[in-house]
């Protein structure tokens, strides 16, 4: 029996599997960078850069070149010796949620929607110079002829893109599905009248859709208002959040499923608002009051003036706030942009 049986040929003990450190695990603890992190995602960030180069905006609308792209003309023909005021170029741009579509905005009125795979393989493959574009692959090409300062997808509907100026009280939203320079919805906010008569105009700094209600538009204003429209009932605002001072609403996000609300205010304020109700649990059930405050606020100097070893290198003193986002994967952390660099 012996010679039917296979020998047992020794094994050496197998190496245990070395895992990667988790590279983000101080960063959770602790909220710092590790040197060796900071250097390859800054190694990332670098490749980026140059790899995708750059998309000029050198259009034509029916045949005659876009106001943006003779605005960059007048503005290169007289580098030397610059006008008083002259708009320039891109003001706002967005990437749809599948990061298919690239919608950009100038402040010179023009509205374009790029395919971007189409955008970028004309850049880096079929035009090297990276200055052409075949002109008849773009989605959207309109002027609104109105300034353009911000542009966002409706989260709830890809097919909606909204703009809006700060010179304009009104909200455009243009269906992507159409070439037409008219809106397919336009909404308004209410006139501001003063105590002699004149109606105030109060353009839109930001725009936001909800995640999950297309028929939900939120708009800040240059006098701190968040308006609130329900598409579905007008297109006047069904709700105003308003702050206690008259300084323009930069920025605003939605977070918790659309509920809560953040504005980063001109004045270095941060106001929050709760669309359940927060504390007045009653206010949004009740359409007598059409005007709410804030839940909260925060002084970001105040805040920052807690943090030692920051105060120690920096005089730290109220500036505003340009903008401000939530971080996607952990929605208590809210990014803030100073107009000093920060």
């Amino acid at each position: 029996m012996d010679g039917y049986l296979v020998p047992i040929i020794p094994t050496e003990n197998p190496k245990p599997i070395k895992r990667f450190r988790w590279k983000r695990s101080l960063i959770e603890l602790n909220g710092k960078f590790e040197p060796k992190y900071r250097h390859d995602i800054s190694g990332l960030l670098m490749q980026s850069y140059s790899e995708i180069g750059l998309f000029a905006h050198c259009y034509h609308i029916g045949g005659v070149q876009c106001p943006t792209h003779m605005s960059w003309f007048a503005n290169v023909a007289y580098m030397d010796n610059p006008a008083p005021f002259r708009k320039q170029g891109i003001s706002a741009l967005e990437f749809d949620t599948k990061g298919i579509y690239l919608a950009s905005v100038t402040k010179e009125g023009c509205l374009t929607v790029h395919d971007f795979e189409t955008l970028y393989s004309q850049v880096n493959f079929e035009c090297p110079s990276g200055l052409k574009e075949d002109e008849t692959k773009h989605l959207l090409h309109i002027s609104t002829c109105q300034q353009l300062d911000a542009v966002r997808w409706n989260l709830a509907n890809q097919d909606e893109v909204a703009c809006t100026s700060m010179k304009s009280s009104e909200v455009h939203i243009f269906d992507i599905g159409y070439i037409s320079s008219d809106p397919v919805e336009v909404l308004r906010k209410r006139p501001t009248v003063t105590i002699h008569g004149f109606d105030v105009q109060r353009g839109f700094s930001d725009i936001a859709f909800s995640s999950n209600n297309d028929s939900r538009v939120l708009a800040s204003d240059t006098y701190g208002v968040i308006n609130v429209w329900d598409r579905r009932m007008s297109d006047l605002p069904c709700i105003e959040l308003t702050t206690n001072s008259n300084s323009t609403l930069n920025s605003i996000r939605l977070i918790e499923e659309s509920q809560i609300i953040f504005g980063a205010c001109k004045n270095g304020i941060i106001y929050m608002w709760d669309l359940r109700g927060g504390r007045s649990s009653t206010g949004f059930q009740s359409h007598r009051e059409p005007h709410y405050s804030p839940l909260a606020s925060v002084k970001l100097a105040s805040v920052l003036q807690k943090v030692e070893s920051l105060k120690a290198q920096s005089n730290i003193v109220s500036k505003e706030i340009h903008s401000i986002d939530i971080d996607p994967s952990c929605p208590y952390q809210l990014a803030f942009h100073l107009d000093d660099g920060w």
